[in-house]
């Protein structure tokens, strides 16, 4: 299987007319992802490489009813209004790629989604790739295929970037990846390393994660605690990224959510927060390849 894209996600792009939405369009067209339509107020009728443009997603899905998820690419002040009529018009699965959605948007996103049971992920997610079925977002670059193969080990990151590079630290190991998700790095995420683990638990494609975190927040502990309950079994490699960090409290380090402001948000503790729990933690990025040989998974 996979979790959240696979051959069967039908794709609307809200914002599909900007500059960086049409250049991943053509990335995602080419890997194969099924773009249904596109959204932009006041561009109805438009096409985008062949993708027809409608002014809502109502109207959108008036004419393609086969919708389910929605990528939104649009500005910041713009992306609450944006998930909102993705989500009031009930599309199952919604990914932010924005940047710098102001927090107090955020969680009126994450309220609206857990009130229609609408899967959010994001904001500033890199998106969602199951390797050979879909690639959702600028994820893997343009090449997403020498880095993603299919396989068995599911990825979730705060950073886009380095989602891709633990990819690469998987396959260089021998492995391949299931679904590898952007959770983006804000110190809301409407998606948490725990809300994709438990889906990961139901998928039985996947046999382990891999989980890249960083300073920052509390998610990395939520994890900790869900391993604690019993309502994750598959093994954890984890990777809490910024120990230097914790000489220097108080400053921001790239994400929004990448600051100590006490002991819980630092690396040092979520690391030792995940090992008690049962997870298994490389001291080092390129380790984790080692950590899951050892895991013995075939």
């Amino acid at each position: 299987m996979s979790i959240l894209v696979n051959n069967n996600t039908k794709v609307v792009i809200q914002g599909i007319t900007g500059r960086e939405a049409s250049e991943k369009l053509s990335e995602m067209l080419e890997y194969g992802t099924d773009i249904i339509a596109g959204v932009t107020p006041g561009k109805g009728g438009l096409e985008v490489e062949g993708v027809p443009v409608y002014d809502t997603v109502e109207k959108a899905l008036d004419d393609h009813p086969q919708i389910n998820t929605s990528l939104v690419y649009v500005p910041p002040s713009a992306a609450k209004d944006a998930a909102f009529e993705a989500i009031e018009n009930d599309v199952e699965l919604v990914d932010i790629v924005t940047e710098r959605v102001p927090t107090k948007d955020s969680w009126k996103i994450h309220e609206k989604a857990k009130e229609k049971d609408v899967r959010v992920v994001g904001p500033t997610s890199v998106g969602i790739i199951s390797p050979g079925k879909c690639k959702l977002g600028p994820i893997g670059g343009t090449r997403p295929e020498e880095v993603y193969k299919p396989g068995k080990i599911g990825i979730i990151s705060k950073s886009g970037g380095m989602t891709t590079e633990t990819a690469w630290v998987v396959r260089q190991a021998g492995f391949g990846v299931s679904t590898a998700i952007g959770l983006g790095g804000d110190r809301i995420a409407c998606t948490t390393f725990a809300d994709a683990l438990k889906m990961f638990e139901s998928d039985d494609q996947t046999e382990a994660v891999v989980m890249f975190g960083e300073l920052g927040g509390t998610y990395e502990n939520k994890a900790a605690e869900l391993i604690e309950q019993g309502a994750f079994s598959k093994p954890l490699i984890a990777f809490v990224a910024g120990n230097f960090t914790e000489k220097m409290p108080s400053q921001s380090y790239g994400h929004a959510g990448a600051i100590i402001r006490e002991d819980t948000d630092k690396p040092s503790y979520k690391e030792k927060r995940l090992r008690d729990a049962g997870a298994h933690v490389a001291d080092f990025h390129h380790e984790i390849g080692d950590v899951i040989e050892d895991l013995e998974i075939k």
